[in-house]
């Protein structure tokens, strides 16, 4: 993928399938390094499902043979020598800690670095598509911080819909906004 901000919207969109209702999208960021880490409460992996979700033939697609996210964002991962780990607990193992985190290391300044891109749009577009989904971000650049969290935003709008059009256009202004302050491209 040619931005790393689409590898989260697909993971996190896998995260969605799983049947999870809180969604973590975490990112860590120095001068050296980007961490980012998707956490989810869905149902999680089995650990023979967890030992093959990163080869390519592995999927739970229905419509194709080929799921290619996890090991595109892999891939792009250790060709900045880096990695990607998963962990993962089954609802029927764990029925109250279930869930799957997906964490990914990349060295920014390798030259095979794959930029972030356009995280503002690909939250936005997680949370118009499932506002009934508890979401947070949060985005840590050195000593700074960007983020939202719809259950905040849900106790303030009350009855109004995170995706209502003009809720919509504020979340991406909020976010807009605390990367200008930061000084954040």
């Amino acid at each position: 993928m040619k931005e790393l901000s689409l590898n989260i919207l697909d993971i996190a969109q896998n995260s969605v399938k799983a049947g999870a209702d809180k969604i973590d999208v975490l990112l860590e960021e120095n001068e050296e390094t980007l961490v980012i880490s998707i956490a989810d409460n869905g149902c999680g992996m089995s650990e023979e499902f967890l030992k093959n979700v990163q080869d390519p033939f592995c999927t739970t697609r229905t419509t194709r043979k080929v799921g290619m996210g996890i090991p595109l964002f892999k891939l792009a991962a250790e060709q900045t020598e880096g990695n990607l780990t998963i962990t993962s607990k089954t609802k029927e193992k764990f029925s109250d800690e279930s869930g799957t985190t997906i964490t990914a290391l990349f060295y920014k300044n390798h030259i095979d670095f794959t930029v972030l891109g356009d995280i503002v749009s690909t939250i936005v577009t997680l949370i118009q598509g499932q506002p009934d989904i508890h979401w947070h971000f949060n985005h840590k650049i050195n000593k700074d911080e960007v983020g939202v969290d719809t259950d905040e935003l849900k106790s303030v709008l009350g009855d109004v819909p995170l995706d209502n059009f003009e809720v919509i256009c504020w979340i991406k202004e909020y976010l807009e906004e605390q990367y200008n302050e930061i000084g954040y491209n």
